[in-house]
């Protein structure tokens, strides 16, 4: 029994160190197998981790190779957007981006074709005015040139027809000027004569007598003195029937005009001695010299200075103002290519209604037997047809009237212009 027992013991003892062996060699065996385990984990994650590094490298070396082309075509479409045609396009490949910066370049080439095309349209443009503007500017001239003819030839046979009836009644005018003053004197001797056989008549037949003699002479002063302005209208019609003629030479305007206005102010002064009148003078010291015909703008001159005087002492004596100063200011300005006169006075004015037909023969503001109404008219036509200027009037009734004669420094004789 005891040795049984003890072989029992033995076996069991045996047992479990077979099993503390068997327990040791799993344990073991586990412990590589966990070592193998986590040496393959350790591999796999490196691996991972060096693949995921290749992958990113790569991702970022195609992006790159990517985004720089684009960055560059985006700078040119940038570029072409603001108009900047002549931008550098990246060099198409055989890639997307390559046919991209080929449909660049066209649509560069596009644009570059469109503004030559723009441009030469603007040119043909420009020149299709310009030979407009010359053949219109040709036309307006020729339609001019020929105004002027027509105007010219009615002047001239106006003239032809002004000048014959002139000299048709300058004939009998001067023997009635002439047998009037003849007449007064007869007259005047008569009364010499007679005065014994007046003082011997009663006082009836006397003052019959003194009375029918008072008479003819007061008849002989009326036809005296309409005679002189019927001489003076033929005398005005003679030489508007000669048109305006005289040599053109280089003169001081400032001089001619200030000649002038001294002449016409002492030429009022001996009709009327009580004529007076503040003369303003503004002359432009670099109006310098220039070619006209002196003697006909003189006459010219001397016509707006009287009209200014006439003009000016009428409203004097309408005025009733005592504080009121009849004043004529005479200026003149050069404009390079032209020059300049103002003549403005301040007396009566000239009505809107009239203005325009102030430069026509034969018309005039003034009373019967003060004017011809030829001076104006003589005076448009030496400023217009032999200066090929221009004479202009502004007004206002009451308060001023204003004629502006321009010239130009070179201006050719040509036909009366229209009025403004």
């Amino acid at each position: 029994m005891q040795e049984a027992q003890s072989h029992i013991l033995n076996v069991d003892r045996e047992i479990e160190q077979i099993v503390d062996r068997s327990e040791q060699h799993a344990l073991a065996r586990r412990d590589a197998s966990m070592r193998q385990a986590k040496t393959a984990v350790n591999a796999s994650v490196a691996g991972g981790i060096i693949t995921l590094v290749v992958a990113l490298s790569l991702t970022a070396l195609i992006v790159r190779s990517i985004n720089a082309p684009l960055r560059r075509l985006e700078r040119s479409m940038t570029a072409i957007t603001r108009g900047e045609l002549d931008a550098p396009i990246p060099s198409p490949g055989r890639d997307e981006i390559g046919a991209m910066a080929s449909t660049l370049g066209m649509l560069r080439d596009s644009l570059i074709e469109r503004d030559r095309l723009e441009h030469e349209r603007r040119r043909a443009e420009a020149e299709i005015r310009a030979a407009r503007d010359t053949a219109q500017a040709a036309l307006r001239e020729l339609n001019a040139a020929q105004a002027n003819l027509i105007q010219a030839e009615k002047m001239a046979s106006l003239g032809q027809l002004t000048a014959g009836i002139a000299h048709e009644i300058k004939n009998p005018l001067n023997f009635v000027n002439n047998f009037a003053a003849l007449s007064t004197e007869l007259l005047d001797e008569l009364k010499q004569t007679t005065r014994p056989a007046l003082v011997a008549l009663d006082s009836d037949g006397r003052a019959e007598a003194e009375e029918v003699i008072a008479t003819l002479t007061g008849n002989l002063q009326k036809i005296i003195e309409h005679g002189r302005r019927a001489d003076n209208i033929v005398k005005s019609m003679l030489e508007h029937s000669r048109g305006v003629t005289g040599d053109r030479r280089e003169v001081d305007l400032n001089a001619l005009v200030d000649e002038a206005l001294n002449l016409a102010y002492h030429g009022a002064r001996a009709q009327d001695q009580s004529f007076n009148i503040t003369l303003e003078r503004d002359f432009d010291g670099k109006l310098g010299r220039m070619q006209l015909a002196p003697q006909e703008m003189t006459r010219v001159f001397l016509n707006l200075f009287g009209n200014a005087f006439y003009a000016a002492a009428k409203r004097a004596r309408e005025n009733g103002d005592a504080s009121f100063r009849p004043t004529l200011r005479v200026a003149t300005r050069d404009f390079g290519e032209a020059v300049e006169v103002r003549v403005r006075d301040n007396g009566t004015g000239i009505a809107g209604e009239i203005r325009d037909k102030l430069f026509q023969p034969f018309f005039t503001t003034k009373p019967t037997g003060e004017g011809t109404g030829l001076g104006l008219s003589i005076s448009y036509e030496i400023v217009t047809q032999q200066h090929g200027g221009t004479i202009d009037v502004d007004s206002e009734v009451g308060r001023f009237t204003e004629f502006t004669v321009r010239l130009p420094r070179q201006g050719n004789s040509r036909g009366a212009e229209s009025r403004e």
